[in-house]
């Protein structure tokens, strides 16, 4: 799965491990810490939009250049 064929559902933590190919604890260590994209809660379930994470790639990638 890349960044431009995102599903057009919500994504799950997994979703996003999956996506950058890092541990799923990863995802939840961005949430603690912020510094990933913005998830939001489903009950007891993370999820995330897909156009949120599109524009937080944007934004680390026009950071790291």
């Amino acid at each position: 799965m890349s960044a431009r064929t995102l599903p057009e559902r919500f994504l799950t933590p997994l979703d996003l491990a999956d996506l950058f190919g890092v541990p799923v604890e990863t995802v939840y260590q961005w949430r603690r810490k912020r510094t990933g994209p913005r998830g939001f809660r489903v009950g007891k379930h993370v999820r995330y939009d897909p156009e949120v994470v599109h524009r937080w790639v944007a934004e680390q990638m026009s950071e790291a250049a």
